[in-house]
């Protein structure tokens, strides 16, 4: 059974790692245009995260892979292993 959301429910959502670090804020949904499907999460990073610091990453937005996503509750945990920078066009 699928289980459907609005849109403007997920809007700022918090994103969290599998190990219960914070990421930032959902900003945006990457939708594919053809099937619908969720394919990345775009994030707007906390300046404070552990991982974004770990990971010595400078981009104040990032494209999560919708594959990461291992739950979603009143926030996305997704897998931190799946955290890739996203690149501004």
């Amino acid at each position: 059974m699928y289980k459907y959301a609005i849109a403007r429910q997920l809007a700022t959502k918090r994103v969290i790692t599998n190990r219960g670090d914070e990421v930032g804020r959902l900003s945006d949904l990457l939708v594919d245009e053809n099937s619908g499907n969720i394919e990345a999460l775009i994030v707007e990073v906390d300046a404070e995260s552990k991982v974004i610091k770990r990971m010595n990453m400078q981009d104040r937005v990032i494209q999560i892979p919708y594959a990461a996503v291992t739950a979603v509750s009143d926030v996305f945990i997704v897998d931190e292993r799946e955290i890739t920078s996203f690149e501004e066009k």
